[in-house]
Protein backbone atom coordinates (compact mmCIF):
# COMPACT_ATOMS: atom_id res chain seq x y z
CA UNK A 1 0.00 0.00 0.00
CA UNK A 2 1.27 3.79 -1.34
CA UNK A 3 1.28 6.00 1.48
CA UNK A 4 -0.12 9.63 0.37
CA UNK A 5 2.29 12.41 1.17
CA UNK A 6 0.92 15.13 4.03
CA UNK A 7 2.95 18.12 2.08
CA UNK A 8 1.75 17.10 -1.21
CA UNK A 9 1.17 20.89 -2.62
CA UNK A 10 3.43 21.88 -5.65
CA UNK A 11 4.33 25.03 -3.64
CA UNK A 12 5.81 23.19 -0.83
CA UNK A 13 9.37 21.85 -2.31
CA UNK A 14 11.96 20.46 -0.62
CA UNK A 15 9.87 19.63 2.55
CA UNK A 16 10.71 15.92 3.00
CA UNK A 17 12.49 16.00 5.89
CA UNK A 18 9.63 17.46 7.49
CA UNK A 19 7.31 14.60 6.16
CA UNK A 20 9.96 12.00 7.36
CA UNK A 21 9.87 13.64 10.97
CA UNK A 22 6.20 14.07 10.77
CA UNK A 23 5.76 10.10 10.31
CA UNK A 24 8.42 9.36 12.69
CA UNK A 25 6.73 11.90 15.48
CA UNK A 26 3.25 9.56 14.81
CA UNK A 27 4.58 6.03 14.80
CA UNK A 28 6.72 6.93 18.36
CA UNK A 29 5.15 4.89 21.04
CA UNK A 30 4.64 5.70 24.97
CA UNK A 31 3.30 4.48 28.09
CA UNK A 32 2.85 8.19 29.61
CA UNK A 33 5.85 7.73 31.77
CA UNK A 34 7.41 9.81 33.17
CA UNK A 35 4.28 12.95 32.80
CA UNK A 36 6.21 15.94 31.45
CA UNK A 37 5.42 19.42 30.38
CA UNK A 38 5.94 22.04 28.14
CA UNK A 39 6.18 25.75 28.50
CA UNK A 40 7.09 28.97 26.89
CA UNK A 41 9.18 31.45 29.15
CA UNK A 42 8.52 34.89 28.55
CA UNK A 43 11.63 36.62 26.76
CA UNK A 44 13.21 39.35 28.73
CA UNK A 45 15.57 42.59 27.87
CA UNK A 46 18.45 39.54 28.75
CA UNK A 47 17.16 36.43 27.36
CA UNK A 48 14.98 35.56 24.31
CA UNK A 49 12.16 33.51 24.42
CA UNK A 50 12.54 29.61 26.26
CA UNK A 51 11.30 26.39 25.86
CA UNK A 52 11.26 24.09 28.62
CA UNK A 53 10.42 20.46 29.45
CA UNK A 54 9.65 19.05 32.64
CA UNK A 55 9.80 15.85 33.44
CA UNK A 56 8.54 14.17 36.84
CA UNK A 57 11.55 12.08 37.69
CA UNK A 58 10.85 11.11 41.68
CA UNK A 59 13.15 8.67 42.59
CA UNK A 60 16.02 9.31 39.72
CA UNK A 61 19.00 10.61 41.18
CA UNK A 62 21.59 12.73 38.75
CA UNK A 63 23.75 9.59 38.02
CA UNK A 64 20.64 7.66 36.79
CA UNK A 65 19.60 10.22 34.24
CA UNK A 66 20.73 11.34 30.70
CA UNK A 67 19.90 14.18 28.47
CA UNK A 68 21.65 14.25 25.32
CA UNK A 69 21.00 15.84 21.86
CA UNK A 70 21.34 13.03 19.25
CA UNK A 71 20.88 14.68 15.53
CA UNK A 72 17.59 16.85 15.68
CA UNK A 73 16.26 14.75 19.06
CA UNK A 74 16.48 15.46 21.96
CA UNK A 75 16.45 12.18 24.47
CA UNK A 76 16.29 12.29 28.05
CA UNK A 77 16.74 8.05 29.76
CA UNK A 78 16.41 7.12 33.04
CA UNK A 79 17.47 3.75 34.48
CA UNK A 80 16.99 2.67 37.88
CA UNK A 81 18.31 -0.94 39.55
CA UNK A 82 16.28 -3.02 41.81
CA UNK A 83 18.20 -3.00 44.95
CA UNK A 84 18.37 -6.53 45.71
CA UNK A 85 19.85 -5.99 49.82
CA UNK A 86 15.55 -4.88 50.52
CA UNK A 87 13.25 -6.83 51.40
CA UNK A 88 9.65 -5.08 50.91
CA UNK A 89 6.46 -6.46 52.43
CA UNK A 90 4.89 -4.11 49.71
CA UNK A 91 6.42 -2.73 46.79
CA UNK A 92 4.39 0.23 44.80
CA UNK A 93 7.36 1.97 43.85
CA UNK A 94 9.04 -0.15 41.01
CA UNK A 95 12.40 0.63 39.44
CA UNK A 96 11.94 1.76 35.91
CA UNK A 97 13.59 3.13 32.70
CA UNK A 98 11.89 5.34 30.66
CA UNK A 99 13.27 6.87 27.29
CA UNK A 100 11.89 10.58 25.79
CA UNK A 101 12.33 11.96 22.65
CA UNK A 102 11.48 14.85 21.33
CA UNK A 103 11.77 16.42 17.93
CA UNK A 104 13.60 19.48 17.82
CA UNK A 105 13.17 21.79 14.47
CA UNK A 106 16.00 23.19 13.15
CA UNK A 107 18.29 26.09 15.09
CA UNK A 108 16.73 24.77 18.74
CA UNK A 109 19.28 25.31 21.05
CA UNK A 110 19.67 22.98 24.57
CA UNK A 111 20.61 25.40 26.97
CA UNK A 112 20.98 22.88 29.63
CA UNK A 113 18.96 20.63 32.27
CA UNK A 114 18.37 21.02 35.79
CA UNK A 115 17.17 18.31 38.47
CA UNK A 116 14.84 20.02 41.28
CA UNK A 117 12.71 18.25 44.21
CA UNK A 118 12.26 15.33 41.89
CA UNK A 119 11.55 17.58 38.72
CA UNK A 120 13.97 17.49 35.89
CA UNK A 121 13.74 20.52 33.52
CA UNK A 122 15.45 20.83 30.83
CA UNK A 123 15.65 24.57 28.98
CA UNK A 124 15.66 25.15 24.92
CA UNK A 125 16.06 28.40 23.06
CA UNK A 126 14.57 29.46 19.62
CA UNK A 127 16.92 31.80 18.14
CA UNK A 128 15.46 34.48 15.97
CA UNK A 129 15.78 33.47 12.07
CA UNK A 130 17.30 35.85 10.07
CA UNK A 131 15.41 36.92 7.47
CA UNK A 132 17.12 36.90 4.22
CA UNK A 133 16.09 38.14 1.01
CA UNK A 134 18.63 37.75 -2.31
CA UNK A 135 18.16 39.06 -5.36
CA UNK A 136 18.36 36.23 -8.54
CA UNK A 137 19.62 37.34 -11.82
CA UNK A 138 17.42 36.37 -14.67
CA UNK A 139 19.88 35.13 -17.46
CA UNK A 140 18.51 35.88 -21.25
CA UNK A 141 19.02 33.25 -23.45
CA UNK A 142 18.82 33.43 -27.11
CA UNK A 143 18.23 30.19 -29.20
Amino acid sequence: MSRIPTLNSPFLLGFDDIERALDRVTRSTSDGYPPYNIERLVPTDLTPERLRITLAVAGFTRDQLDVSLEERQLVIRGRQVDDKERQYLHRGIAARQFQRMFLLAEGMQVLGADLSNGLLSVDLARPEPERIVRKIDILVRDD
